[in-house]
């Protein structure tokens, strides 16, 4: 019993780097959990596109005492409390022949001000 309460909280710490869908990370002072994918129109690593499309993962921003769901666009800023949050990464990288499972997706967060 306690092994399993154990796996249960550090299942849920937030961690730093890249984090699949459901998990917590920590980015310098507010913690982010993407919590799915509402838009994935990149173009595949492997085609030459016109437009290069984007990528919109709805993520749920905790503080210190409020929560709030944003729908983040990677590469673009958007404030949170006293700074600015960004989708800076995903992986893996779209390929022509294949889907990208939302069990294999990881994503990358910054978050830049405070004091």
């Amino acid at each position: 019993m306690i092994g399993i309460l154990l796996a249960s909280c550090a299942a849920s710490r937030p961690t730093e780097g890249p984090v699949r869908l459901g998990e917590m990370a920590a980015v310098n002072g507010p913690k982010v959990r993407p919590d799915r994918v509402i838009e994935d129109s990149r173009c595949p690593a492997d085609v030459q596109c016109v437009w290069a499309g984007r990528l919109i993962v709805r993520a749920t921003v905790f503080g210190g005492g409020w929560s709030k769901q944003l729908d983040l666009t990677l590469g673009v800023p958007v404030p949170v409390a006293d700074g600015m949050l960004t989708l800076v990464n995903a992986t893996p990288k779209r390929s022509k022949s294949e889907a990208i499972s939302p069990a294999h997706a990881r994503f990358s967060f910054s978050f830049q001000g405070g004091l």
